[in-house]
């Protein structure tokens, strides 16, 4: 009996070796688009009142835990008796970022008066202010849907020979490691500034490391915010383009001795602006419709 027991221990710990050595392979795989994640989705959890930075960024996160809820067992599903929805859904996916990236673009040469959200946020009241929030919470939330989908794909990708069992473990592992490195980081980066301020005083006078460091830290933190804004915008495009390279074979094949970074960027570039036309030019419709 207790031979058996030692058995059954001996055969979990093998399967969480195992487990543990197709996680880091599969974070590896997915390292690039996390770092496009982390991208856009700093420079979309910025621009908040300093003191709702934290609330809003947790918002984010626990709506980013539920997308992961969500796209999961769908994804698994889907793996196993639907492969092509798979491919359809990261396609649709690539075009709405692709999308965004260009709506990005289009507005940094021809902006609109409702840019501006710290304009707003100044001259609105408190319930209106929530509701901008709100709304930014929101876009957020549906970026990383987006996002995730992609890195969840990606890490199903190299478990597919695997039972299914370990397929949930190691892709589920993945998936919480995503959410929590990238959101930690986020959060590190907002409040750069309040980290800055405490390592001043800790430094109790004008020179030595600490008030060097704080004083390096508030003084970047204002060219990362700038920074982040067309990181993020680049990263729609690259991933964009990414998911058209990967899963349309004619775009796979199209250019190759290009460097793949320039392929992507061009065929999220151009895609997001076909995408621009038709869903600009359908909105017009529907506002004379309206309008009539």
């Amino acid at each position: 009996m207790a031979s058996g027991i030692f058995a059954l221990l001996d055969d979990i710990a093998a399967l969480m070796d195992d487990v543990i050595v197709m996680t880091k392979v599969s974070t590896k795989k997915t390292a690039g688009i996390l770092g496009d994640d982390l991208a856009v989705n700093a420079e979309k959890a910025t621009g908040f009142v300093s003191s709702r930075e934290l609330p809003v960024l947790w918002a984010i996160t626990k709506g980013s835990f539920l997308n992961k809820l969500i796209i999961l067992p769908i994804a698994f599903l889907l793996s196993s008796f639907l492969p092509w929805a798979v491919t359809l859904i990261l396609i649709l996916g690539g075009i709405y970022l692709a999308f965004e990236g260009v709506e990005k673009i289009v507005e940094y040469f021809v902006p609109h008066k409702h840019d501006n959200d710290h304009a707003k946020i100044k001259n609105k009241e408190a319930g209106e202010v929530l509701d901008i929030e709100k709304a930014k919470i929101k876009s957020a939330i549906f970026t990383d849907f987006i996002l995730s989908i992609e890195i969840v794909i990606i890490a199903l990708g190299t478990v597919l020979n695997k039972p299914i069992s370990f397929q949930i473990l190691v892709v589920s592992m993945v998936a919480i490691i995503a959410t929590i490195g990238v959101y930690g980081i986020v959060a590190l980066i907002v409040r750069m500034d309040d980290l800055g301020t405490a390592l001043i005083k800790r430094g109790a006078g004008k020179k030595g490391f600490f008030f060097g460091l704080g004083n390096l830290l508030i003084r970047a933190l204002p060219v990362i915010i700038k920074s982040l804004s067309v990181i993020g915008t680049i990263a729609l495009i690259l991933v964009a383009g990414g998911i058209f390279s990967h899963n349309i074979e004619y775009f796979h094949h199209f250019v190759e001795d290009w460097p793949s970074f320039i392929k992507d960027f061009i065929l999220g570039l151009v895609i997001g602006f076909v995408a621009f036309l038709i869903i600009t030019g359908f909105k017009k419709l529907i506002a004379r419709k309206k309008q009539i």
